[in-house]
């Protein structure tokens, strides 16, 4: 017993893998004196401090040298990341110095690196001799799919690096290339400056290419991310800046390029956005966007976007307040609109406040100022009064007061009322056929009912059916004012109820109008849930300002249904449409997904009829896929596309396919743009990437290993 209290005291006070001064605790079958200044410890020897373990079959320290010499097999391991199994060793007492035989180490539980010797330095290097790295299942005497053999190899724990000398890159036992000096992320580092996974990319228009990127780590709060691309047609280098502050962070990123495309221009493309915490709980929001030329992010894929927005917010929200002020640029990329004549300057600043007054009920303040500027100066006045007006600049405040209270009425019917009264002001610039100023002050008043009827069955089951209704009457006559915001109009279960349909206040509804519908909701306590709506809106006289695929137009609305169902099977099925007094769809879409363990489907449909007040000559309806499935426990397929059915013609089409296993990551996909204009041209893109499991921390997930047959 004396012998092991000076062996806890004096032989190991602290572990090399734990670096701090926690006691020491030995268990061993026997621990016996050798002579004068040995002890030794054997039988299932294990040793532990904090979170570093040593387990062998002997233990022996002489004093005098203070050297261990431990016996094998064994195991050191410090925590769940790193685990070092050995023939023999000869260390120094605090294990930071020495020498390991028959070493093999293992990384955050899957790189591997076996070497014939292993020397410990300082407690921070272990200098690996006639090394192998590798993070594949090694089965008999086969090689690995991959393996990396050096002369030497340095493992940097502090710094958490890998350093290779004489370094040999083997698949399946063949050599791929040799390199004489290679540096490698151990497996743990979640940032450190160096090359990422390169890509290979075949596109019709850009030829064969390869995109090698280049992390930089500029400080523990900002990176840079460097990815030439270069192909026979194409030089160009895209970038990534990010960085974290204490109230806030950024992200910007872009490329710029020298291609066959466009060979007279350099072409560049930016985008950014960030966020930040201002003192008394504002917050800012920006992004930004631009590009050189429009067709740019389309030839490259850099964005779907058909529009480039850039803005900035300061915004505040609070429990019963929300204050927001926000500049915004648009630029546009189609075809059909001219950045010059489109509104491409924009200002909002919006105020809401709820007021609860002591006699009961909610008042509701509001305070909204838009407006929005064209870059083009031409308007309608003296020579150019035969043309349509492209230059014109609007501005508009809107400010409103309303009181809201409910009541519950006998039999379980719930009512709201409200009452108010909004002021609009308008001016408009640049624009000879409609008045420099206009104002209107609308008084409104609605009364809302809903009467839920509820059933429980005895097998958990429950439904709620409620026939609702609103009446509601607003003031005032529409003004001469242009119609540049609420220029699409959704009529759908979410809006049924509204006072207005209108998106802007530049439109309001007016005059005496009804909305009816009912609501049917069934819950199942197995998971199959579903959800009806019917509705339809009246008026006392039709609002000329719907337009007619709108389904508001006329005395009475098309009729709204709209459903939701989802399934235990994880199935989830959305569907809404507008259809006139002769069942005629005007308007229909519809959703549905399936995550079902190996499946993830997803399909959508969309119908709209022609409507010229919409810019919408021709009729819409398209249907669209986008599934991933595993074909067994290492194999993941996708497929994904868009179909035009009117002109009845592909939109977009792409696959792909990624393997992974334990040591490896492969990803190979192919699509197709099949659409065409006068700045794009239909184009096919391939790209295959290969990455080594082990060496970064997005790879070191848990994936299926292969097995030895």
């Amino acid at each position: 017993m004396r012998w092991l209290v000076i062996l806890c005291l004096v032989l190991l006070p602290r572990l090399a893998l734990a670096q701090d001064d926690d006691t020491a605790m030995l268990v061993a079958d026997r621990v016996f004196l050798q002579g004068r200044t040995r002890v030794v410890a054997e039988g299932s020897v294990e040793v532990l401090q904090g979170d570093a373990r040593l387990r062998a079959s002997r233990v022996s320290y002489d004093r005098d040298s203070e050297q261990l010499l431990i016996e094998g097999p064994i195991v050191l391991t410090r925590g769940a990341d790193q685990v070092i199994i050995a023939d023999a060793a000869d260390l120094d007492r605090d294990l930071r110095n020495g020498m390991i035989r028959g070493a093999r180490m293992v990384l955050n539980q899957q790189l591997q690196l076996a070497a014939a010797r292993l020397d410990r330095v300082d407690g921070r290097y272990s200098q690996l001799t006639r090394a192998t790295v590798s993070s594949c299942k090694v089965c008999g005497n086969r090689p690995p799919l991959w393996q990396i053999k050096a002369r030497r190899i340095i493992h940097d724990q502090e710094e958490m690096q890998l350093y290779f000398d004489d370094a040999r890159m083997e698949v399946l036992g063949a050599r791929i290339f040799w390199l004489p000096r290679l540096r490698l992320p151990d497996p743990n580092q979640t940032r450190a400056t160096g090359f990422l996974i390169p890509s290979i990319r075949r596109n019709s228009q850009l030829a064969t290419g390869i995109k090698v990127p280049y992390f930089i780590k500029i400080g523990d709060h900002r990176d840079l991310t460097l990815t030439p691309y270069i192909s026979s047609k194409t030089k160009t280098l895209e970038w990534r800046y990010r960085q974290a502050y204490t109230n806030g962070r950024i992200e910007f990123s872009g490329a710029v390029t020298k291609d066959e495309l466009k060979p007279a221009i350099t072409r560049a493309y930016v985008e950014g956005a960030g966020q930040f915490d201002l003192p008394r709980g504002f917050q800012l929001d920006f992004k930004i966007a631009a590009v050189s030329d429009d067709a740019y992010v389309t030839d490259y894929g850099y964005s779907d976007a058909d529009r480039l927005e850039s803005e900035v917010i300061v915004s505040r929200v609070r429990r019963d307040e929300y204050a927001a002020i926000g500049l915004a640029n648009i630029h546009s990329l189609r075809v059909t609109e001219d950045n010059a004549t489109i509104p491409s300057i924009l200002t909002d600043v919006s105020y809401e406040r709820r007021l609860f007054p002591r006699f009961g009920g909610e008042l509701r303040l509001t305070a909204d100022q838009h407006s929005h500027l064209r870059y083009s100066d031409r308007n309608t006045d003296g020579p150019d009064a035969d043309l349509v007006t492209d230059g014109r600049d609007v501005t508009r405040l809107s400010v409103g007061a309303s009181l809201r209270n409910s009541w519950t009425l006998p039999m379980g019917i719930r009512a709201q009322g409200m009452i108010g009264i909004d002021a609009d002001s308008f001016r408009t610039a640049q624009d000879a056929t409609l008045p420099q100023g206009d104002s209107q002050v609308s008084p409104s008043v609605a009364v809302t009912l809903r009467w839920p009827w509820v059933r429980h069955g005895r097998d958990g089951v429950s439904e709620v059916i409620e026939p609702v209704a609103m009446v509601a009457w607003t003031g005032g006559s529409a003004l001469r004012v242009a119609n540049d915001e609420s220029t699409r109009i959704e009529f759908d279960e979410g809006n049924l109820l509204s006072l207005s349909r209108f998106t802007a206040p530049d439109r309001r509804e007016r005059g005496l109008r009804a909305a009816v519908g009912v609501n049917w909701t069934r819950i199942d306590p197995t998971g199959w849930d579903a959800r009806l709506t019917f509705g339809s809106v009246l008026r006392s006289s039709p609002d000329l300002n719907f337009t007619n695929s709108s389904g508001l137009g006329g005395t009475t609305s098309d009729l709204l249904i709209a459903g939701q169902a989802r399934t235990a099977s994880g199935l989830t099925v959305t569907a809404r449409g507008l259809f006139d007094t002769s069942f005629t769809v005007n308007k229909a879409e519809a959703k549905a997904s399936w995550v079902a363990g190996r499946y993830d489907l997803s399909a959508s449909y969309v119908w709209l009829t022609a409507d010229a007040a919409e810019d919408r000559p021709n009729s819409v309806s398209e249907w669209a896929f986008d599934t991933s499935f595993d074909l067994n426990p290492n194999w993941r397929g996708s497929l994904f596309g868009r179909y035009d059915i009117v002109a009845d013609e592909p939109i977009s089409a792409g696959l792909g396919l990624v393997y992974s296993n334990e040591c490896v990551d492969v990803a190979l996909s192919a699509s197709r743009r099949f659409t065409s204009s006068t700045i794009v041209t239909p184009a096919t893109d391939f790209s295959f990437t290969i990455g080594l499991r082990g060496f970064s921390a997005q790879t070191s997930g848990g994936t299926v290993a292969r097995t030895c047959r």
